[in-house]
């Protein structure tokens, strides 16, 4: 399927898509670990702000996550993969650091520009590597997924060939530039 052809279905039947594909993998792991992440940021304004901070980060992320994750599945069979990574690069931080932003702005989230820009990269990251993950059948919910055991099990792996993507890709085009270097 394209690209297009997944954001026509996401518009055409949220319900299945987001919904019943609710991805309960990527909230646990995402609220755990932005709620942690706000936690650290905040820590210099105080404990107990901190705290604050943490949880309602969890709260948030722990009911979003969830459909962020059932946005990336869905684009985990859209070719070319390229531009399913550009989709949800663009897609997910757009929607979800827009509703971020208004509930710490509410909140009154003391370090707001850390907790964000933090927040942001590690967005980035995570979305290409969840991507990456459910592109390999990691990390997906519904009949095509595995238990949360197996794919933990598969993360060292999984990690590796992520962080050995970026340079593959390099050494391909440096190598396809020098075979066809001369009629470009």
């Amino acid at each position: 399927m394209t690209v297009f052809g997944v954001v026509r279905a996401l518009v055409a039947n949220p319900g299945h898509l987001l919904v019943e594909r609710w991805n309960w993998k990527a909230a646990l792991f995402s609220a755990t670990l932005r709620a942690l992440l706000f936690l650290l940021a905040n820590l210099t304004a105080g404990w107990k702000a901190a705290t604050a901070v943490m949880l309602v980060e969890f709260l948030y992320r722990a009911v979003t996550a969830g459909f962020y994750g059932a946005i990336t599945q869905a684009f985990r069979e859209a070719e070319p993969a390229w531009a399913a990574g550009f989709a949800v690069l663009v897609l997910l931080p757009v929607l979800s650091h827009s509703i971020e932003l208004t509930l710490h702005l509410l909140r009154g989230t003391p370090k707001i520009i850390t907790s964000l820009t933090a927040s942001i990269c590690f967005t980035l990251f995570s979305t290409l590597f969840n991507l990456y993950a459910m592109r390999r059948g990691a990390l997906v919910v519904g009949a095509e997924g595995s238990s949360v055991i197996a794919d933990l099990r598969r993360m060292p792996r999984l990690i590796c060939g992520f962080l050995a993507a970026g340079p593959k890709f390099i050494l391909r085009a440096n190598s396809w530039k020098g075979a066809w270097g001369a009629y470009l």
